[in-house]
């Protein structure tokens, strides 16, 4: 089932975000007068298709992996004279950049709009408040203290500790001083702090970015109530009820529910004798955690419980939301923080700071949208918003075969004035094919890394 979900999460997110990208492409052209013969969501055989008044055959193709917009052009098979001034290759070099830049601009207007309605619908987050500073680390040189929190990294305002990650991880790989605010419960200004990194975590596949400054995220002591008992497992077959409060575990007391977690996770296959509170009356049973395998390869013990929620301190809860005015800004402000992240990104996979084994391909992107579909409407649209950013500013990047790769052919176009040969343009494809090839290969080498 959980398949099922991921296919249809990633299936819808790329139809989203292909066809607002076509759609750019598409009105532009339309604009300046170039006939479109089709607008394809998906490559492939049509599994449905329709026409409009212009002659413009709209469809659904069976791979959902793209999508494109094939206009009328005299290199791609016979035109008719009559329709001559309707070729793409006829128009100006000007309307032919408009018509390719218009896809990636179409996504980063996505962007701000997804990020607009974010801001106004509002969602409630926790506050980055810091639990614990590992002894020696870089946040405990810093200065950095438990009940912290973060006010802003790089003068960029973090009211939740996803801000704080997207803040730092414009960082990685680097040697430099982080200029972070924090605000002391006993202070009412905010205090400056430096954290000072070097090479940080260059070259990891699987960077973590707040414990590696040995920080440590506050989280409310959660007492080992159980919640949740699933079918068939350890713990149900060892008789544990919903309710049941964990005393002890082998005679050695537990009071909160990560202690408990730390204790199951390294005794799979190990029987474990559970004291228990039990509407006021002990019991002790035994309960063997099954080896689970996860898909990073690791493996620990899984007792198939869940806690008895718990309802965070009002006073570690924000509430972000904006007027739909002020929403504009942050509209813009976030998804000029992606582009510019994505393209530091970049540019640092390019030059070894961040390891390759990071890519991701539709596996990885399939679990995360069924995952933020699980999660809500607001985690929905945020990842919307990135992952349009990121299809945006790759398809700008100077690669033969993308948006950027054909930009570049018109600029040297403007510049040269007259068109690059035909020869030179052919040599650029090959090496363009051969380059999303090249990245397509790891990306899904990753995504089967990561799964098995």
């Amino acid at each position: 089932m959980d398949f099922i979900h991921q296919v249809v999460a990633l299936v819808v997110t790329l139809g989203v975000l292909v066809t607002f990208h076509e759609y750019g492409h598409f009105w532009v052209a339309r604009k300046c007068g170039v006939k479109v013969l089709r607008f394809s969501v998906g490559f492939g055989k049509p599994i449905v298709s329709w026409y409009d008044r212009h002659g413009t055959e709209f469809a659904l193709a069976a791979i959902p992996l793209g999508g494109y917009v094939k206009m009328l052009d005299e290199r791609e098979g016979a035109v008719a004279p009559a329709e001559l001034h309707l070729a793409f290759n006829r128009k100006g070099v000007w309307a032919r950049i408009a018509i390719v830049a218009a896809g990636p601009v179409a996504n980063f207007i996505f962007a701000v709009c997804a990020y607009w309605a974010v801001a106004v619908i509002g969602v409630n987050t926790v506050a980055p408040i810091v639990g614990e500073v590992k002894v020696g680390s870089v946040a405990e040189q810093a200065g950095l203290q438990t009940g912290d929190e973060f006010i802003s990294v790089d003068q960029a305002a973090t009211p939740s500790w996803q801000s704080v990650i997207m803040g730092l991880a414009a960082h990685l790989g680097d040697s430099v001083d982080i200029p972070v605010q924090v605000l002391r419960a006993d202070e009412s200004e905010p205090r400056a702090l430096v954290l000072s990194v070097d090479n940080w975590l260059r070259g990891d596949a699987k960077p973590e970015l707040i414990e590696s400054l040995g920080i440590t995220p506050y989280r409310p002591e959660i007492e080992p109530v159980i919640g949740l008992v699933s079918p068939d497992g350890a713990a149900e077959r060892a008789g544990l009820h919903v309710g049941d409060l964990i005393v002890a575990i082998d005679g050695e007391p537990i009071s909160q529910w990560q202690e408990l977690v730390a204790v199951v996770r390294a005794s799979a296959e190990k029987t474990l004798q559970m004291t228990i509170d039990r509407n006021g009356t002990p019991l002790t049973l035994g309960i063997t955690p099954v080896l689970h395998q996860a898909k990073d390869g690791s493996s620990y013990g899984l007792m198939g419980a869940a806690v008895k929620p718990v309802k965070w301190p009002d006073e570690y809860i924000r509430l972000l939301q904006k007027g739909p005015l002020d929403a504009i800004n942050e509209g813009f402000r976030r998804t000029y923080s992606d582009i510019k992240l994505t393209l530091g990104a970049v540019k640092k996979i390019l030059l070894g700071d961040i390891s390759l084994k990071t890519l991701s391909g539709p596996i990885t992107i399939a679990q995360i949208a069924e995952e933020s579909v699980s999660s809500g409407l607001e985690s929905f649209l945020h990842f919307l918003a990135y992952l349009s950013v990121s299809l945006g500013v790759l398809n700008l990047l100077p690669i033969p075969v993308l948006d950027g790769g054909h930009l570049v052919y018109y600029f040297a176009e403007v510049l040269r004035g007259k068109p690059l040969s035909e020869k030179m343009q052919l040599a650029g494809l090959k090496v363009g094919v051969a380059l999303i090839i090249f990245m397509m290969v790891i990306a899904f080498y990753n995504d089967l890394a990561r799964i098995f």
